[in-house]
Parts: structure tokens; sequence; C-alpha cells
């Protein structure tokens, strides 16, 4: 009866239904809260982090930077550094003369294909040629040569001298160009030189190239033939320090690719600044003495440096992109993503990897990074999104700024005037300076 009255009342019978699904509500929606609350973070995680990417996408958001271009030094070969000819805003594989030269790898329309934000541009003139003779005009000739380039074409390259420079032009969406001179020998063992590169704006100097210099080995010199006696080896000599904290009060990069595994013991020590192998690889993927060991991998990244992965196959010991990546694997399982970057090589060297052909191919080697993959097959732990932006040119960036900042740091101290002393050039075997007027005032 009492149910009856209950069923039979509808008002009673609403409020009791109500009353119903707000407790249920109380103790199903809290639940559901929690567990949506729990399960939120790990699905965001997952999307955020391991939804694959597209590698190139990164070079859309920082500028590639490549270490190494040597086309100053195929223009003067090609065109003995006369440009009215020249030009770099066409495709120069159409071209009737650079078409048939093994060292046409850059020019305009590819270095937009291949996303390039800012470019090193090297100043080189051979060390076998020119060392003690006429290495200085030389040099003097390629920075010019390269400057009259930068400004022919102010709608793709602006000048850059300072690492926010380069994220200015990156802004621009103009391919910020630098100036480096490869080889110790281009400066004549004279530090004075040395301040007029800088004024010119030369930001790195290789120590050496193929050649000693008086004051530093060449890797050559680790490259010792069975059965032949071991070389004499000076590595950095008490002078070269000169030049390296020179270098460091100037605010010039050391760049220590070419040199020998004394030299890059030696500069990792004395050395200020962090310091950079522009184009160099690993020594454990490919044992040629121009790459780097692993434990002088180890010291340059306690220093803070950078080494820019070098893509000549006689040097990566293979000849398709596939042989580049182990190398940059390598680097980054043993100390890590901050200290790679990209020194390609090109228009320096005669022959390119499959796949990294030119200045082209660069987000191609960014793609398959993104994926995990390697291109004739096999898989190896995928780069993320903030790996490849430091590999493409935030590394560089924030070792420039190091770099930059040793420099405001020292701007009190004096420049170095201490002259290589004559002892060095006899230890060195060319003590005999016919082309060299004022070699007595080096005697003791």
């Amino acid at each position: 009866m009492f149910l009856q009255g209950i069923l039979s009342n509808k008002k009673l019978l609403t409020a009791c239904a109500i009353a119903a699904v707000i407790t249920i509500c109380a103790i199903v929606v809290p639940i559901a809260v929690v567990n949506s609350y729990d399960d939120a973070p790990s699905a965001m995680v997952t999307s955020t982090t391991m939804a694959p990417f597209i590698g190139r996408d990164v070079l859309d958001e920082v500028p590639l930077i490549d270490g190494h271009n040597d086309l100053p030094f195929a223009v003067y070969l090609m065109e003995k550094n006369v440009i009215k000819n020249f030009h770099l805003d066409t495709n120069l594989k159409t071209d009737p003369l650079w078409m048939t030269s093994d060292r046409s790898h850059t020019d305009l329309p590819r270095m937009r294909q291949g996303m390039v934000g800012a470019q090193f541009w090297v100043a080189y003139v051979r060390c076998v040629d020119t060392q003690y003779l006429d290495s200085v005009a030389r040099t003097l000739e390629q920075i010019d040569v390269t400057k009259r380039i930068i400004r022919r074409y102010p709608a793709d390259l602006i000048y850059v001298d300072s690492a926010d420079g380069i994220m200015e032009a990156f802004q621009e969406k103009k391919i910020g160009s630098l100036i480096a001179v490869e080889g110790g020998h281009s400066i004549d063992s004279r530090l004075a030189v040395l301040r007029l590169y800088y004024e010119l704006g030369v930001r790195y100097l290789t120590l050496t190239h193929s050649c000693n210099t008086p004051w530093a080995d060449a890797s050559p010199v680790d490259e010792v033939e069975q059965g032949s006696p071991p070389p004499q080896l000076n590595n950095l000599s008490a002078w070269g320090r000169n030049v390296i904290w020179e270098m460091n009060r100037l605010g010039m990069m050391v760049d220590i690719s070419h040199v020998s595994y004394g030299v890059m013991r030696d500069v990792l020590e004395h050395s200020r600044a962090p310091v950079i192998f522009s184009h160099s690889s690993a020594h454990a993927v490919h044992g040629h003495h121009r790459n780097v060991q692993d434990d002088i991998l180890q010291q340059l990244a306690a220093k803070g440096g950078l080494v820019m992965v070098n893509f000549y196959p006689l040097f990566v010991g293979g000849n398709t992109i596939d042989d580049v990546i182990k190398h940059l694997n390598h680097i980054r399982s043993l100390i890590g993503v901050d200290h790679i970057g990209i020194g390609g090589d090109y228009n320096g060297v005669t022959d390119t990897p499959e796949g990294l052909e030119d200045v082209s191919k660069y987000p191609d080697l960014f793609d398959l990074l993104a994926e995990g993959s390697f291109r004739a097959g096999g898989t190896f732990e995928r780069w993320t999104r903030d790996e490849l932006k430091k590999l493409a040119g935030l590394n560089l960036i924030r070792v420039f700024h190091a770099v930059e900042q040793v420099r405001d740091s020292l701007t009190g101290e004096d420049p170095y005037e201490d002259l290589i002393p004559f002892e060095e050039y006899e230890r060195a075997g060319v003590a005999v300076q016919p082309c060299m007027t004022d070699i007595n005032i080096h005697r003791s």
C-alpha cells in the first residue's frame, strides 16, 4: 500500500527520480574526471613527443648553418675570380662552363631548395703553392671575391659577422653569409695579419690545412706509413698559443679541422673559448686522420665546442647518405646532441655521397634522421625536433655567442705582439726564407 501510494503520487515520484540521478552523478562524475585527468598527461606526451614529423620542417623554424663551403676557391679555379660572367642565381649544372666541373655543388636555386639559412664561405688558397710566398695576398683576393659575390645578390645573400646577425638574416629570409679562412699558412706567422682578417670579417680560422706551419702540425703527421720513421711532432708551439689567445681576444672561432691529434689536444687545453671542427667526422666510424678521435670528442664537449660533420666520402668511409648518418649517430651517442653541426665541404671536394650530391639535399638528411631510418634499410633511434634544431644551427649559434662573450670579457687585454721566434722556423725545417725580407728580426 505504501509503495502504491508513492507510485500514484506523481510529484513524489519525480522527486525520487531526481534524487537518484543526483546521487549517481555524485559518484560517477568525480571518478570519470579523475580518470580523465590521470590519462591526460600521458596522452599529451604521446601526441607531442612521439608523433612523427617531417624532419625538414625544422628548417623553417631555425636556420640551417653549413660550416664550410669552398665556393670562392671554385670561383678562382673556374673564373679566375672574375665574376661578371658568373651567374650564381642560375642552376650552374646547366652552365656550359660549370656543368663540366666536379666542384659545381652550389648555386642560389639549389641553396633555396636545400633550405640553407646561413653559410660560412671559405677563403682558401693551397698551402703547397703559397706558404712562405704569396699566401696573404692570395687569401685577401679570396676574401674580396666572397664579398663581391655577396653584394651582387642582395635579394638572397646578406653579409653577417655575428651570432645575432645569423638570426636576423634568417628572419629576413636571406642566407646569412659569413667568411672563414682555411689554413694558418694564410696568416704567414704574423698576428697583425690575423687581426686584419678579423677586421675584414673573418670569423673563424682553420689552424692548418694539409701542410704544417712553423707553429702547428697538420693531420697527415698522424698517418705514418709502416716502416717509415715517425715524424718530428711540434704539436702547437709556444708561439702558436699566442695565435689561439689572440683569436680568443678578437672573438674569432678557432677551427681545428685539418690539424694533428697533438694540436687538437693542445688547443683544447689552452683556448679560453669553445672551439669548433668546421668540417670533420668521427674517427671511430672511419679511421682517417682527418676525423676526430673519441677522446678528443669528449674533451670538445667538456669545452662546450662543436664538430660539424663532413660529407666527403674519403673522410666518411662510404659514398652514401647513410654513411654520413652513421657519423652523426656515433657523435650523438658519445657526447650528446649539443655538440654536433653540419659542415658539408661542398665545392672543396670532387666527390659527394649518393643522396647528398649538392646543397639542395640537406632536407633529405633531416627527413631520414627524423624517421630514424637508413635509406638502404635498417633503423636507428629517431632524432627529435629539438635535436634537429640544434644540429641545424642552434649549436653553432650557441658556440658563436660563447666566443663573443669571451671576447667581451677580454676588452681590457692588449693585443699579443710577440714575434714568432726564429727557433720555431728552424725546428720546422723552414729557416731559409728567401721571400721574407725581415727574417733577421726573428733571431734572438
